[in-house]
C-alpha cells in the first residue's frame, strides 16, 4: 500500500482533501495533507515561495515520512516539484493533478492566460492587503463547471484569501529538472482553469515532465469536491508503481 502527501493548490487549504483521503485511506493506503503556509488561520499573507512550502517541509521530516507519493493538485505542483528537490530520496513518484509545472525561471503568472494575469492583478489591488480572492462568478464557472449551484456555493465559502506573492516569483527550476523520479499527471478532461486550447494544462504543462504516465479523468478543476472517489481511483493509478 502506498503513503500519499496531498498537496493543494491556491485558495484551498489540506483539509478540502478530506473526501478524498477517506476514499484512499479505505483501501489501506496512508495520507497526509498538510497546509502550505500562507493559508493557515493566521497565517500573515506576507510570504514568499519559501514560506509557503516550509510548513510542508516540516511536516516531512518531522513525522519521517519516506517511500511517497507527492500529488499536487494545480499551484501544488510547483510546491510539490521544490519539495522534490529538497527530498529526492523519499519520494516515490511525483502526481501533477492538473497542476503548473514551471520552466526554469518562471512564475505561475507567466503561465496565466493573459486576461486572468490581469485578472488576478486588479482582484489583488482590491483587496489592499496582498493576498487575492477570486469572485464567486469566476470560481462558478471557470473551477467548479462540472458542479451544481449548492456545491459551488458550499465550497466557496470554506475558500481562503491568496497571497500573490508567491504566485509572482521567478522559480528556480534547474535541480528539479536534473532529478531522476517517476512521473505522472493527472488530466480532468473539463478542466477550465486555465481556460482552453494553447493555454490549457495538457498537454502544455504535463509534456515538460518528459517521461511521465498519462492518467485522464472526466471533470473539472477541483474534482477533489465534484468526484472524490473517482479522483482517488486515479491517485492510486498515477502512484502505483
Amino acid at each position: 500500500m502506498g503513503c500519499y502527501l496531498l498537496v493543494h493548490g491556491a485558495w484551498h487549504n489540506g483539509e478540502q482533501w478530506a473526501a478524498v483521503r477517506e476514499v484512499l485511506e479505505s483501501r489501506g493506503h496512508v495520507v497526509h495533507n498538510p497546509t502550505m503556509g500562507g493559508l493557515r488561520k493566521g497565517d500573515s499573507p506576507n510570504i514568499g515561495l519559501d514560506d509557503a512550502i516550509a510548513p510542508l517541509a516540516e511536516y516531512i521530516s518531522d513525522q519521517n515520512l519516506d517511500d511517497l507519493v507527492l500529488v499536487g493538485h494545480s499551484w501544488g505542483g510547483v510546491l510539490i516539484s521544490k519539495l522534490a528537490e529538497r527530498y529526492p530520496s523519499r519520494i516515490r513518484r511525483l502526481v501533477f493533478q492538473n497542476a503548473f509545472v514551471l520552466l526554469d525561471g518562471e512564475s505561475v503568472l507567466d503561465n496565466l492566460p493573459p486576461s486572468l494575469r490581469l485578472a488576478l492583478r486588479l482582484w489583488c489591488e482590491q483587496r489592499g492587503d496582498g493576498t487575492v480572492m477570486l469572485p464567486f462568478s469566476a470560481w462558478r464557472d471557470v473551477y467548479m463547471n462540472d458542479a451544481d449551484l449548492d456545491m459551488a456555493r458550499r465550497t466557496y465559502d470554506d475558500l481562503r484569501p491568496q497571497p500573490i506573492r508567491p504566485l509572482a516569483e521567478s522559480v528556480d527550476m534547474k535541480r528539479f529538472y536534473a532529478l531522476d523520479l517517476p512521473k505522472s499527471y493527472i488530466n480532468a478532461l473539463d478542466d477550465n482553469g486555465l481556460l482552453q486550447g494553447e493555454w490549457g494544462w495538457h498537454p502544455r504543462m504535463s509534456n515538460r515532465l518528459g517521461q511521465f504516465r498519462l492518467v485522464q479523468m472526466p471533470g473539472g478543476h477541483e474534482v477533489m469536491f465534484t468526484n472524490p472517489q473517482m479522483l482517488a481511483d486515479k491517485i492510486i493509478v498515477a502512484g502505483r508503481d
